[in-house]
């Protein structure tokens, strides 16, 4: 049986760095978390020092969650992380459209961003369950 290795654990130790921001959780699939951290800075920075021992449960977790598919799910989240608000990522999923608009709204004023920390690997999920039935 062939595992799935959605997710990058160097990738998410990469994010950690950024943990006080919440960037690693959401990276494994757990926004309600990463918007906590994101407000409270890593729940006041004790969490983020937690997280650094959790991350490879994490890793596992959003493997066996997220299907594997034609889109990287790490190349996204280096795009949505780094150039969010440009749409980057929106284009490189193929969604020319809200790309557009990110790009000239500044990733609708960094709400579109936030959204898409909290949601991009069901959007991603998604897209490759639908190329599965094709």
């Amino acid at each position: 049986m062939q595992s799935n290795n959605s997710h990058s654990i160097v990738i998410g130790y990469i994010l950690w760095i950024f943990g006080f921001m919440g960037a690693h959780r959401f990276y494994y699939g757990r926004p309600i978390s990463g918007i906590i951290w994101l407000f409270t800075l890593g729940f006041f920075l004790i969490g983020w020092i937690i997280d650094l021992f959790l991350i490879p449960g994490m890793d596992r977790s959003a493997d066996r969650r997220y299907l594997n598919g034609p889109i990287n799910y790490n190349l996204a989240w280096i795009l949505l992380t780094f150039l969010g608000v440009f749409g980057i990522h929106r284009f490189y999923l193929g969604k020319w459209i809200s790309g557009i608009i990110y790009l000239l709204t500044l990733g609708l004023f960094g709400l579109g961003v936030i959204y898409d920390w909290c949601t991009l690997n069901d959007q991603i999920d998604d897209l490759h369950r639908q190329a599965g039935r094709i």
